[in-house]
């Protein structure tokens, strides 16, 4: 007769169990003896063994002045409430938000952040972008940068330093178009963010901005790929310093397409894309018909 402390095997021939995650079964004949259909482990899978992934809540992240980490009052159920208790929730909601905004500095990121939020979103920009550009903001405060000068455009100059430093192709009209700040504030706090904080920046390739027009203006490949020899060429005779690089990319575009046929690119066509004067297309053209 067995002990009490011996491992218990397959009724059926003997051999010893295993259990898995979901079933304890027989090793020998593969007899289930047991089944528990709830899988009680992670619903991710690691093939790093030295990673510990517990599941905390949201991601931290850079665009809210708290990380992300404070506790909102969401609005979903207001509709199943009566209307005393939904201006109940209502005084909560506020004081919770003024509890959770406790200095002016947290105030300022609060409006400088959800500024950034929306002009990302509006030009269609990726999440680092916004990361980036919350973090240069909130660098920007910390260096004492805003007496003086407005949020809006502070919010304004981190989305465009760092599309610069990371070489996206976004020109300060088109972030004054969908900012609250108009030009002046953005260049202001621009030159202060470059001066103050010494940023990575350098000059504009004009090839940046080649796919974007190429697609606006409904061109093909090949053009596309003339264009940017013929950017190339200009750089290596150094004839585009002091030029607007959206110019630049715009007018090779159209004197490609010129050269192509493609009789329905016009130079004013080539300059609204841009956001430049025609006359800034003729010029540079004629620098392309020098050079060949």
């Amino acid at each position: 007769m067995e002990g009490a402390d011996a491992a218990p095997s397959c009724p059926e021939c003997d051999g010893p169990l295993v259990s898995t995650e979901t079933e304890t079964i027989c090793r020998d004949c593969g007899l289930v003896l047991a089944e528990d259909a709830i899988d009680r482990g992670p619903e991710w899978r690691s093939f790093d063994e030295e990673s510990d992934r517990r599941r905390t809540g949201a991601p931290l992240t850079r665009s809210r002045h708290d990380r992300g980490l404070s506790t909102e009052i969401g609005y979903g159920s207001d509709a199943r409430l009566t209307g005393r208790r939904r201006r109940q929730f209502a005084r909560l909601r506020r004081e919770h938000n003024r509890a959770r905004i406790a200095s002016k500095a947290d105030r300022n990121q609060v409006y400088g952040f959800a500024e950034i939020r929306r002009v990302v979103a509006q030009l269609s920009l990726p999440i680092s972008v916004r990361e980036q550009a919350c973090a240069l903001f909130e660098s920007a405060q910390t260096a004492g940068l805003f007496r003086g000068r407005s949020l809006e455009g502070f919010a304004a100059a981190a989305v465009y330093a760092t599309c610069r430093t990371l070489s996206i192709a976004r020109t300060m009209d088109e972030i004054v178009d969908v900012a609250r700040a108009d030009e002046a504030e953005l260049k202001a706090a621009y030159d202060a963010l470059n001066r103050e904080l010494e940023l990575p920046t350098g000059p504009i390739d004009p090839t940046q901005f080649l796919p974007r027009y190429a697609s606006k203006l409904d061109l093909d490949a090949d053009v596309e790929r003339g264009a940017r020899e013929r950017v190339e060429a200009l750089l290596e005779a150094g004839l585009i310093g002091g030029r607007n690089p959206s110019g630049v990319a715009a007018a090779c575009l159209y004197a490609v397409a010129r050269d192509a046929d493609a009789a329905t690119v016009t130079q004013a066509a080539a300059a609204e894309v841009a956001d430049v004067s025609p006359v800034t297309i003729r010029s540079t053209v004629k620098l392309l018909a020098e050079l060949d």
